[in-house]
């Protein structure tokens, strides 16, 4: 059996205080894949934490009847940082407290970090390259003095994650339905994925501008392939973010169900010897995330929106009103919120309260958007 919990100590960043990164490694060592799962980088965001609860005994039955022929690495709680961050019983997991950076943004650009190490190295085998580039950004991670707590913790989960065939950062947004976010080389190679999943839409994006976690493994292949022209460098590492519905969706029924796709998607994979069971039917779009209408308040206001997730809209059409809190006509004034692209209504906010500029609601369409350009994020 190859089911063992590790617990890694944090240092921090003030006196007397330690944090714990509990996770599980799973599986034969000697296997030729790996598959990376983490939920709640985004600490505030539990659904995917309550998925791996149900997928976890699911993995250790598969390991105990010795199905298992890759190596998975599964962990839950993937800020134990921000999991501390609670502020008169509000959880603001979402940020550094300290620095104000998100969680999610900001992670470093491998391919900066080692393209001197890789220069000249790399050759005509593909599975030489891999190996070599793997090795590469593992002793640039080990090299590494982290000054804080948070440098610490994504030094750890890069290192977990760097040399996995499959990574998968498990969020989910205010209030939506399920959707992925994923590079444009890695479809439909995912379209499994997204079908097991049952997403409603997968958005595709290079570079989203913000330097997010899915994006850093990606981005390195892909940058290394253009610098050497000529060397077989493939995607190797398959990332993406699967967003589990909103922030208030945590339960039993809802993780059992998504833990259950989820292990159908890993058997159906051979990554798992076991019965998938019917793949799914397609329900799903997929789309450049340039094409995604992200809808703002123009101004402070109580949003009382007037579509419901799933609905299809057209350009123009209203999906909230703004009613406003100031004003020669406080409380009395609304301000239609209209849409900016045909498409679906992929989330909403759970926070009905907004502040000028803030994300109200996403539209998912098929045809980019010229103001969509640059940083793509809500946030």
């Amino acid at each position: 059996m190859t089911f063992h919990l590790h617990v890694l100590k944090l240092r921090g960043d003030t006196p007397g205080l330690t944090a714990e990164l509990p996770f599980y490694r799973i599986g034969p060592p000697d296997a030729p894949e790996k598959v990376y799962l983490q939920a709640a980088l985004h600490a505030d965001e539990q659904p995917g934490t309550m998925l791996l609860h149900h997928l976890l005994p699911m993995l250790r039955e598969a390991d105990e009847q010795e199905l298992l022929r890759a190596r998975f690495t599964v962990i839950p709680m993937a800020n134990p940082l921000g999991m501390a961050n609670l502020v008169q019983h509000k959880h603001l997991g979402r940020t550094d407290l300290d620095t104000g950076v998100n969680y999610n943004r900001q992670w470093p650009d491998l391919f900066a970090m080692v393209r001197t190490q890789l220069s000249g190295r790399l050759g005509d085998d593909e599975r030489f390259n891999v190996t070599l580039i793997r090795k590469t950004v593992a002793q640039w991670i080990d090299s590494q003095q982290p000054r804080t707590a948070a440098e610490q913790l994504r030094l750890i989960l890069l290192k977990e994650a760097h040399d996995a065939e499959f990574v998968l950062d498990l969020h989910c947004d205010s209030d939506s339905l399920l959707h992925i976010f994923t590079s444009p080389e890695l479809m439909p190679e995912l379209e499994d994925l997204a079908e097991w999943m049952g997403a409603a839409a997968v958005l595709t994006a290079a570079d989203s501008g913000g330097g997010s976690f899915d994006e850093v493994l990606p981005l390195l292949y892909r940058k290394l392939a253009q610098s050497n022209p000529g060397k077989p460098i493939p995607l190797a590492s398959a990332t993406a973010t699967l967003e589990y519905r909103g922030l208030a969706d945590s339960f039993d029924h809802f993780g059992e169900q998504d833990a259950l796709r989820l292990f159908g998607f890993f058997a159906g994979r051979d990554l798992i010897a076991a019965d998938p069971g019917p793949r799914p039917e397609p329900m799903g779009l997929t789309a450049p995330f340039e094409a995604t209408d992200i809808v703002r308040a123009p101004a402070a206001g109580l949003l009382a929106y007037r579509v419901d997730l799933g609905q299809r809209v057209h350009k123009g059409q209203p999906v909230a009103d703004l009613i406003a809190l100031d004003g020669p006509e406080a409380f009395l004034a609304r301000t239609p919120l209209v849409a900016g692209t045909d498409g679906l209504v992929l989330s909403r906010t759970l926070r009905k309260y907004v502040a000028r500029g803030e994300a109200v609601a996403k539209i998912v369409g098929t045809a980019p958007l010229p103001q969509r350009r640059g940083y793509l994020l809500e946030d």
